[in-house]
């Protein structure tokens, strides 16, 4: 018998309507299967991969005037993330206190705005790695554990679930509006 560990993906049941509000459902569809887990380390490699070898000059890339710059969208990411692990952080807790919304132009705003690109990258890389420290050490109780974001009821796993999807969204509108293939 060998001395490794085996490590299984972890299944948390998709989240139902009714434990986030409608408007999260765009991001909620776009994620299949119940490994949440998974999806959000596989994720993290998609999203290298995308980024791998750009170069600096890429991270000012707009697909339309009005739009976001590459770098701003990877920061939006970066700090969405960042809210909605918070968010799930004090829920999986049994922090009972309504948790406050977030403009999210106004964080694209007033970040930094000339970050490096590889820097950024790194930032998504942390903020990834730490999304996923916390989401692995949750009990089965804490995924379904209920709380109030923004005006708004939701569990632990439908806040899981948009993460990965809002990523993926962001993603896909990298891969197809800002460095679509050649």
């Amino acid at each position: 018998m060998s001395n490794s560990a085996v490590i299984t993906p972890v299944s948390i049941s998709r989240p139902e309507t009714g434990e986030y509000a409608a408007y999260y459902d765009r991001y909620i569809s776009l994620i299949s299967g119940t490994d949440i887990l998974g999806t959000l380390e596989s994720q993290r490699r998609q999203m290298l991969l995308l980024l791998s070898g750009r170069h600096e000059s890429d991270a000012d890339i707009r697909y339309a005037p009005e739009k976001w710059s590459v770098r701003e969208v990877l920061g939006h990411v970066c700090d969405t993330e960042r809210i909605f692990t918070y968010r799930a952080l004090r829920i999986a807790r049994g922090d009972r206190t309504p948790i406050e919304g977030f403009e999210q132009d106004d964080y694209v705003r007033n970040a930094p705005s000339r970050e490096p690109l590889a820097e950024i990258i790194d930032d998504y890389i942390a903020v990834r790695r730490a999304t996923l420290t916390l989401l692995r050490n949750l009990d089965e109780q804490a995924w379904t554990r209920r709380g109030v974001a923004n005006n708004n009821e939701v569990t632990v796993r439908a806040l899981a679930y948009t993460i990965a999807g809002h990523e993926l969204h962001h993603r896909r509108i990298l891969e197809q509006k800002y460095f679509p293939a050649t």
